[in-house]
């Protein structure tokens, strides 16, 4: 019985030599994987938050320069976060910072790179922000064909109507009043009539003197109804 038992451990021991010479550099091949895998992605996300611990200091430095009216450190170190940080959020929200305050001081050849930056280099959203404020920059100076330009290239959907009465401020500012009353028009079909934005598109309409076609169809639907 002894013998027999042995016997049976020694096929199952030859069984499991023989599975282990034929799959057994695999397994240890995908083991290596699956760990080298899993390491490097901890080592990743280690180098992502630490990147952003980093980036959010620099960014922090901006505020705090900015806040006590000290606009070369803000500069050094929104320049610091350009050059190591720059795909980061908090290189956008600083460069969008560092903009208004230079709009604020009336640098707005300062104001005008910091926004250059952030919509060449920020996330979408960002990017939008940065392009709405550098043509709002652009026609503060008169540069009226290149803040149209600022406009140009693609927005999220919902920067849609923003972004049509922009125009339509740059083109009135043009003395180009029917091309400014087809963009405050858009941008009024756009946006939310029952918000104070939506209003404000109708008093520039209204200053133009056109009325928003919404309105001016609803008008003529009643009149038309009237005996």
């Amino acid at each position: 019985m002894a013998n027999h038992f042995d016997l049976e451990e020694q096929e199952q021991i030859e069984q499991l030599k023989h599975f282990w010479n034929t799959w057994g550099t695999l397994i240890t091949g995908v083991l290596v994987v699956i760990f080298v895998g899993f390491a490097g992605w901890n080592g990743y996300q280690y180098w992502e938050k630490r990147q952003a611990t980093q980036a959010a200091a620099l960014a922090h430095a901006v505020d705090v320069a900015l806040s006590g009216k000290d606009a070369a450190r803000a500069g050094q170190a929104f320049a610091d976060l350009k050059d190591k940080y720059a795909g980061t959020t908090q290189a956008a929200q600083a460069g969008l910072l560092l903009a208004k305050a230079a709009v604020d001081e009336g640098r707005l050849d300062d104001a005008k790179a910091a926004l250059t930056w952030v919509a060449d280099k920020g996330d979408e959203g960002y990017k939008a922000l940065a392009k709405l404020r550098l043509s709002a920059v652009l026609e503060q100076q008169k540069q009226y064909d290149e803040a149209l330009k600022a406009l140009d290239g693609s927005m999220p959907e919902s920067f849609a109507g923003i972004v049509a009465d922009r125009r339509g401020d740059i083109l009135a500012a043009q003395g180009k009043t029917a091309e400014a009353i087809d963009a405050y028009q858009r941008a009024h079909a756009l946006l939310d009539k029952g918000v104070d934005y939506g209003r404000l598109i109708e008093f520039k309409l209204n200053a133009l003197g056109a009325t928003p076609t919404v309105l001016a169809q609803a008008k003529t639907s009643t009149s038309e109804k009237q005996p």
